[in-house]
C-alpha cells in the first residue's frame, strides 16, 4: 500500500469514528479519572467494537462544547457515569449527568474513591437555581442505581474497568433485543395492506 493510499485509509476511518452515532457516554471528571478509569475503559469499548464518546478523545479545536456534549448524550444507548471525589465540583460533569438521567438513559455507575452518600452538589454561586435543581436531582437519580465501586488504595484497575466492560456490553445487547421486541410488536399490529 502507498503512502497516500494508507493515509486515504486513516482518514476514512476518521471520519468514519467522527461521523458514526456514539453508543457509549463516558461522564467523569477529567482530574480524578481521565488517566485511569476513564481513558482505559474508552479504550477497552473501542477493541470491543463500540463508539464510546470521552471528551478529549471525541472533541477537536472548534467543536462547540454543548453542542458536542449534548449530541453526545442524545446519541447514546448508555451513559457510564465515573463518580469520584472532586465530581460535583464541575458544572460539566453534573450538566452530563442531569442531560443523561433526563433522557432516561441507561446509567451505570462507578464510584471510585467515593461512596454514593458522599456525593453531594456544591453551591456554586455561578450556577442557576434551575441548574442546581436539575443537578441535585440527577445526583439524588443516580446514587440509587446499582453500580460498581473501586478503591485506588485497594482495588485492581484491570478489573474495574473489565467488570464495567461486561456490564456495558450485557447493557447494549438487552437494550437491542428490547428494541428488536418492540419493533416486532409494532409490525405485529400493523394493519395488512390489500394489492
Amino acid at each position: 500500500m502507498t503512502n497516500m493510499a494508507a493515509a486515504a485509509t486513516t482518514i476514512m476511518t476518521a471520519r468514519r469514528r467522527v461521523t458514526e452515532p456514539c453508543d457509549v457516554f463516558l461522564n467523569h471528571r477529567c482530574r480524578d479519572t481521565k488517566k485511569t478509569v476513564a481513558s482505559l475503559l474508552y479504550d477497552h469499548l473501542r477493541r470491543n467494537g463500540f463508539n464510546p464518546f470521552l471528551d478529549n478523545k471525541n472533541m477537536k479545536p472548534g467543536d462547540k462544547l454543548f453542542d458536542k456534549i449534548n449530541r453526545g448524550v442524545l446519541e447514546c444507548k448508555i451513559g457510564v457515569a465515573v463518580f469520584s471525589p472532586r465530581y460535583c465540583e464541575s458544572y460539566f460533569c453534573l450538566h452530563e449527568l442531569a442531560l443523561l438521567m433526563g433522557c432516561k438513559k441507561k446509567v451505570i455507575p462507578i464510584f471510585c474513591d467515593v461512596k454514593p452518600s458522599q456525593l453531594r452538589v456544591v453551591n456554586n454561586a455561578k450556577w442557576s437555581h434551575e441548574d442546581l435543581r436539575r443537578f441535585r436531582w440527577a445526583l439524588d437519580e443516580a446514587k440509587y442505581i446499582v453500580g460498581l465501586t473501586y478503591n485506588s488504595s485497594k482495588g485492581n484497575l484491570s478489573e474495574i474497568v473489565n467488570s464495567a466492560s461486561e456490564i456495558i456490553i450485557g447493557s447494549k445487547i438487552e437494550l437491542e433485543n428490547e428494541e428488536h421486541m418492540q419493533m416486532h410488536h409494532h409490525h405485529k399490529n400493523m394493519p395488512a395492506i390489500a394489492l
